[in-house]
Order: structure tokens, then C-alpha cells, then sequence
């Protein structure tokens, strides 16, 4: 399974993610969205899993959930997008960590691209792409692709897309 993963596109979608994602089974959004116009896009173009963010409406929220768990090639996955990072996660986050561990976990918000495995946690796999949109202090526009195979996850890439705020 090809996943293509992103968060915090704030409204914007970069034309090069679907590019990057072509070859991608599914695609992920970890939050942030900013209006619906990116994922009706995203799900035209692949299946889509995604949550909603911070500074989604009610439209998106009613839409999407703030937690997703589920199972893909093996892996027991939960994204939300509020998460923190290790090993510092949010309350609310470590509170649902200590009770059930998934294999990953994927997150947005910080904008701060951070891949990481977390010996605290049953060497979970955290996730964040950064950020693919151009609101936000980040200056790098990113998002992220890789391969789940029979519980392996391998040819992990993180995509540059280009300087925030640049259309291309």
C-alpha cells in the first residue's frame, strides 16, 4: 500500500501533490484542511483518510473525524491532529497512548516535519509531514510518501515542494 501523507494545507493545495502522489493508493491528511475544495480535490483523485484541525469549520469537522484508528497492512494506525511530539505528547494524547499503542502515529499542527520511532511507546512510528500549505512559519512547504508492506514500512520520502507561499 502507497501512502501519500500530508497536513496544515490551510486552504492551499499545491498542484505538485499530485505529482508526488500519482502512484499512491491512499492518501492521508492529517489536519488543517482549511476548506472543503481540498479534500473534495484530494478524493477525486484517491481514496482519502483524513481528520479535521484547529482551524477547520464545522463543515470539514462534521466530515471528519479528530481521531482516526484503523488497521492498514498490519499496522494499527491513529491520526489525529493535535498530537505533540515524543516525548512530549499533549494530555489528552499520552492519556490514549498509555491506554492503546498503535504502531503509528501520525499528526500535524507543529508544522515541523519530524519522523521518529518512540522506545517509550513500543517503538511506535510518529509521523508528522510538516506543513504543505503556505500559511504558517514554516518555510518549507512538505508532505511525505511511503510504503506499508505486510507490516514493514519502507521507501519512506519526505517531499520538498518549495518555499511557503510559492505557487510552484
Amino acid at each position: 500500500m502507497k501512502i501519500g501523507l500530508l497536513s496544515d494545507t490551510h486552504s492551499f493545495l499545491d498542484p505538485k501533490v499530485f505529482d508526488y502522489f500519482r502512484d499512491c493508493d491512499e492518501i492521508w491528511h492529517a489536519g488543517d484542511i482549511g476548506e472543503r475544495a481540498i479534500t473534495d480535490a484530494l478524493e477525486k483523485f484517491k481514496p482519502l483518510r483524513a481528520v479535521f484541525g484547529n482551524i477547520d469549520d464545522k463543515i470539514l469537522q462534521a466530515l471528519y473525524p479528530e481521531d482516526l484508528h484503523f488497521t492498514c497492512e498490519g499496522f494499527i494506525v491513529w491520526m489525529t491532529h493535535i498530537g505533540g511530539a515524543p516525548p512530549n505528547y499533549n494530555p489528552r494524547v499520552k492519556k490514549i497512548l498509555k491506554q492503546q499503542t498503535p504502531d503509528i502515529f501520525i499528526c500535524g499542527h507543529s508544522h515541523i516535519l519530524r519522523v521518529k520511532r518512540d522506545d517509550n511507546f513500543n517503538n511506535m512510528l510518529y509521523l508528522n509531514p510538516g506543513a504543505a500549505g503556505n500559511h504558517g512559519f514554516h518555510h518549507i512547504k512538505t508532505i511525505m510518501r511511503f510504503e506499508l508492506v505486510k507490516k514493514e514500512v519502507k521507501n519512506m520520502e519526505v517531499i520538498e515542494l518549495g518555499k511557503r507561499g510559492a505557487l510552484t
